[in-house]
């Protein structure tokens, strides 16, 4: 059952109709369990509550299906206001995006404008822009573009995912770049013939690639929920004592608050993935796809009053 449910709502994360009419009527039906706001002053607000209870944040606006030049420039835009928004109120908070929303579906020229001036500003306001991992089609792509800004731009970073039978000759092939990557499961419905079908197989993954970058010397945030992944990081940490700030671990705004109070709490460096922004509903589709549980929040969303 609890497959079927990743499926449906992987499903539900890709229809276009849908999102259209998520942007329209906003952050109902439980969005705002695992979303911000839809500007960047409404999660500013979030952010510095998160900040002075001693977590870093890094901040994304969300976006997807970005198909013309005017809809990815303004997206670009919005990140730049969100870089200077971070400097201005002093926030401890890295940016996120996704290529597509900065015009990767439309052209290289476009994408690789968009990120410059992007980037340009997180250089002058020492903000870390972390590029997110997005499905198989655009994965080659994606980490083309990061080693190619990445030899220009330290404040730079990016994702790989675990499922992916290539992830593992993709840190091998970052490594040059001295990369700040941030490591996931994965969270984007994908053939057999590409990814791991299969959680376990997932997971194991998870932990080398994790040992992998590590002892390789390159930083780790590992994004994760996973209780024994977790424990499996502290034990990683102390059979080669590893520095702690040499990693971190990243979790979701709005969920496993009590994990990451422990983690905290513990000494460990955490920070919360902060979405915000209108286009909030393929992210919460996968969200729901990743723990089917968290659809009780969802509906007791939609009918509380």
């Amino acid at each position: 059952m609890e497959q079927l449910l990743r499926n449906f709502f992987l499903f539900l994360s890709k229809n276009k109709t849908l999102t259209k009419l998520a942007k329209k009527y906003g952050l109902r039906f439980g969005a705002a369990r695992f979303v911000a706001g839809t500007d960047i002053d409404s999660a500013a607000k979030k952010i510095k509550e998160i900040n002075e209870n001693g977590y870093a944040v890094t901040v994304d606006h969300l976006g997807e299906f970005v198909d013309n030049e005017q809809e990815a420039r303004e997206s670009a835009e919005e990140c730049i206001h969100a870089i200077n928004v971070i400097a201005e109120q002093k926030l401890d908070s890295q940016l996120s995006l996704k290529l597509t929303s900065m015009g990767l579906d439309i052209s290289h020229e476009l994408v690789m404008k968009n990120m410059h001036r992007i980037l340009e500003a997180g250089k002058k306001h020492n903000v870390t822009v972390t590029i997110d991992m997005e499905d198989f089609e655009r994965c080659e792509k994606t980490l083309t573009i990061f080693k190619e800004l990445k030899q220009k731009y330290e404040n730079l970073g990016t994702v790989l995912q675990a499922y992916l039978y290539r992830v593992e000759e993709d840190i091998e092939g970052l490594n040059p770049y001295n990369p700040y990557l941030r490591l996931v499961k994965g969270a984007y419905k994908e053939s057999p013939e590409v990814a791991y079908p299969n959680k376990k197989d997932v997971d194991e993954t998870y932990k080398r690639i994790i040992k992998q970058n590590i002892l390789l010397g390159n930083y780790t945030a590992v994004a994760t929920h996973d209780e024994a992944i977790i424990a499996y990081v502290k034990e990683l940490e102390k059979e080669h004592g590893i520095a702690r700030d040499q990693f971190e671990f990243q979790m979701l705004y709005g969920i496993r608050l009590d994990l990451q109070k422990a983690l905290l709490k513990e000494g460990y460096k955490m920070r919360v993935y902060v979405p915000y922004g209108k286009d909030w509903y393929g992210y919460n589709m996968r969200r729901l796809a990743e723990r089917p549980a968290n659809v009780l929040f969802v509906l007791k969303g939609i009918f509380k009053k």
